[in-house]
């Protein structure tokens, strides 16, 4: 605690103190009855459509406390309020059910930096599409209309809900104006009842994107902050999945409700300090594999020794807490103890087997030389670039290969999670000497997030039953893991990477 009931510190050594502020902050949270059910701020380009603003609070447009009223160097004296406490709960409940029966395109929350800055917000992922705005039926004061942070929704709808939508509001006693429509350029217009507004969606959307900036240059450094500034609009998300593929699981012959045994046999291999075990092993589990969970005790001790299963799994995480570096304690924890080395040796020397490392588990097959130990530099991973862990939703694109999980998935080009702290692969060989099985879609940082060598985001061995990839697909199987998924396909239960887990299953099967 700190000198006064007032504050709290935290000390670092004998002089550096950071105090947190005096500020009361309360949290809520609410069930999510089905994931696959949200609402994205993202409008989308049908030109028919339109926004809908409701307006949940007592329709004063205040400005106490509002980021504006900071930005000005006022705190304010009137603060919006919420007036009606039984019409918030009956326009919330409302809203709910029109996202349970998909009448919501679009949506978005009016709060930091009031209406102006949710409207912005809606068109920043987009680079060609803007929105016409009347706000004439607001306040006639512009500064309070643009600012406020009272509570209320943005919802776009489309034309063949409208008038539904609009009736159910009215009969709930919900007050809501319409905004206006997308336009297909990056302008943001707005009318208002004492002048029009024309705004430059790109020039505001680095300005919003600024204080991510000053911070970056802190942890990545001025010349890899500048270039994440620059980039983070000149490399959008695109997708191309397999031809014909069907994300069902009748289309894909998947049971997700399977309790018997198929036969087929699968271990998750984990350390002390890994998190990526469930994803992976359910993964498995609904690809058709019977998975057991090993855990290095059970390798040292002798209680397990691999020779009954046909696949294993290295998991991400982290090993030891990676006190020795990524993965480098879960290395010695084989090559130094008899058991599990000579379980580990004996599946590798095997032809009916095929192994996958996802990140820790990648690092790990990197420390271990299993996917190419004929070379006299095994390919490992260093720190990325920015000396830092890097976390986000990235493009990778699977070039032609023959490797057992992803052959098939051959000029895909998909989105995956990267999270890691050192995922820069070493390759020190020539690029046509490592068997490639996935490469960022970008070539500048940071999309391409690590500076690995080739770009590489994952290899396979050369004859392409052992892989070692630092994104994780096992944490992308479903359409809702995405950061991303085409709208087009939101149909889908399943996404493309589900298929890796099936080819696995498909071989194994085979070898039988």
């Amino acid at each position: 605690t700190g000198k006064d009931s007032l504050s709290m510190t935290q000390k670092y050594g004998k002089d550096d103190v950071v105090y947190a502020p005096g500020t009361v902050i309360i949290s809520a949270v609410g069930e999510v009855t089905d994931l696959k059910k949200v609402v994205e701020p993202v409008l989308q380009p049908d030109f028919d459509s339109q926004l809908l603003y409701l307006d949940l609070s007592d329709g004063q447009f205040s400005l106490g406390g509002s980021s504006f009223a900071q930005v000005v160097g006022r705190v304010g004296r009137h603060p919006p309020t919420i007036d009606d406490a039984e019409r918030f709960a009956k326009t919330f409940d409302l809203v709910q059910n029109f996202i349970e029966e998909g009448k919501i395109m679009a949506g978005h929350d009016v709060s930091a930096g009031g209406l102006v800055t949710a409207l912005l917000e809606m068109c920043f992922s987009q680079t060609s599409l803007g929105l016409a705005a009347n706000l004439k039926a607001f306040a006639k004061d512009d500064i309070p209309t643009f600012f406020s942070e009272q509570p209320a929704l943005l919802l776009q709808i489309s034309p063949a809900d409208l008038a539904d939508v609009k009736s159910r509001l009215v009969s709930s006693g919900a007050r809501f104006a319409e905004l206006g429509s997308p336009v297909g350029e990056p302008i943001l217009s707005i009318q208002t009842n004492t002048q029009s507004y024309l705004l430059d969606i790109a020039s505001l959307r680095d300005t919003w994107y600024r204080t991510s900036y000053l911070l970056d240059q802190k942890q990545s450094g001025k010349a890899l902050a500048k270039a994440r500034f620059d980039n983070y609009k000149k490399q959008p998300l695109s997708f191309r999945f397999p031809e014909g593929f069907e994300g069902t699981y009748n289309a894909l012959g998947l049971n997700p409700d399977r309790k018997e045994r198929t036969g087929i046999k699968a271990a998750i291999i984990r350390e002390k300090g890994v998190n990526g075990d469930r994803e992976m092993a359910y993964a498995m589990h609904l690809a058709g594999f019977d998975v057991k969970d090993v855990h290095m005790t059970d390798l040292i001790s002798g209680a397990e020794d691999l020779s009954d299963v046909n696949f294993i799994a290295f998991v991400g995480g982290f090993s030891n807490s990676d006190v020795l570096g990524s993965a480098k304690g879960w290395a010695g924890a084989f090559l130094y103890n008899e058991k599990a080395k000579n379980a580990l040796d004996a599946f590798y020397a095997r032809e009916d087997t095929i192994s996958l490392g996802i990140c820790n588990g990648c690092q790990l097959m990197g420390e271990l030389g299993l996917l190419y130990p004929e070379h006299e530099i095994h390919p490992h991973l260093d720190h990325n670039i920015a000396h830092k862990f890097e976390s986000g939703f990235v493009n990778v694109t699977i070039p032609e290969n023959n490797s057992v999980m992803l052959g098939n998935l051959s000029g895909c080009r998909m989105g995956i999670w990267v999270a890691h702290g050192e995922g820069r692969f070493n390759l020190p060989e020539a690029e046509s000497e490592y068997h490639i099985i996935a490469k960022y879609s970008y070539e500048a940082y940071p999309a391409s997030p690590n500076g690995s060598d080739y770009h590489v985001a994952g290899l396979a061995g050369k004859d392409g039953r052992h892989l070692a990839m630092m994104p994780h697909f096992e944490r992308a199987i479903f359409p809702w893991n995405w950061g991303n998924y085409p709208t087009e396909r939101k149909i889908d239960l399943l996404s493309p990477w589900i298929k890796a887990f099936i080819n696995a299953r498909d071989w194994v099967t085979n070898k039988f």
